[in-house]
């Protein structure tokens, strides 16, 4: 299975750059979106469909933000829109996609950047998210959790640690936060697969940053540890353009 994660930072925008054309060209099995931002009645569903694909919505109630989307080339055999937490579930941040023994996530975390008030709620989610996914993993033992998750976990995964050092996604207490859950019984498996630095997924449209890789690594795909084996390849597209994001990519046996 060939799963692509892309916070495409308003699909909408994301289309007329040309989006729809890379998908056709680039034919992933499974497609995880975040950051939507558009309910499904703005959204060209039928050229979606005239690609081949199935489609699965959860936008939040918030008009113009958030919101996660999961498409896919083979129907899943079951959806589940949200994680049954009001609080959360509004902002669209999670959506989860069954296909026999593999259960697919799309997530998107908060960001803590516009202030404290959202650092806060980032911080409460996080721990949420990790006592929800590790209970998920009860009864879907085989999980990929793709998403924007809005954390460098280490200083490989952002061009300056030093000056950044005290930048929400890259706080002590949310990198220690990805150690502990990565402990649970979860690979990064980009990191598991390429171990060199420089590798990016997110920039600033300010001060050139894209052309001159000043970036930050914070969309995973993150696998449950008994999935390793079934690890095939993990890379990213730092050539697609259509957000301030690129594309990530893995392939599971």
């Amino acid at each position: 299975m060939r799963i692509i994660s892309y916070n495409v930072n308003g699909i909408r925008a994301a289309i007329s750059k040309g989006l729809l054309s890379w998908l056709e060209a680039t034919s992933p099995d499974v497609l995880c979106l975040q950051e939507i931002k558009a309910t499904q009645d703005q959204i060209p569903l039928m050229e979606i469909e005239m690609l081949g694909y199935n489609h699965f919505w959860f936008p939040a109630k918030k008009k113009g933000y958030s919101g996660v989307a999961i498409l896919s080339k083979v129907a899943p055999d079951n959806v589940v829109y949200g994680m049954n937490n009001e609080e959360y579930d509004d902002e669209g941040r999670f959506l989860r996609a069954d296909f026999g023994d593999l259960s697919v996530v799309s997530v998107y975390h908060p960001s803590g950047t516009s202030g404290e008030e959202r650092q806060d709620f980032k911080m409460r989610w996080l721990e949420f998210y990790r006592s929800y996914v590790n209970e998920l993993r009860l009864s879907r033992p085989n999980l990929v959790l793709s998403g924007d998750y809005n954390i460098c976990h280490e200083a490989i995964d952002i061009h300056d640690p030093i000056r950044n050092a005290k930048s929400s996604g890259f706080l002590p207490e949310e990198r220690e936060w990805f150690s502990n859950f990565l402990n649970d019984g979860y690979t990064d498996s980009f990191r598991r697969l390429n171990k060199e630095p420089h590798h990016y997924s997110w920039w600033s449209y300010r001060a050139n940053a894209k052309q001159n890789n000043k970036g930050w690594r914070i969309d995973y795909h993150i696998i449950t540890d008994n999935m390793n084996e079934r690890l095939l390849n993990a890379s990213i597209y730092p050539e697609i353009n259509f957000s301030d994001h690129c594309p990530i990519f893995v392939e599971i046996k």
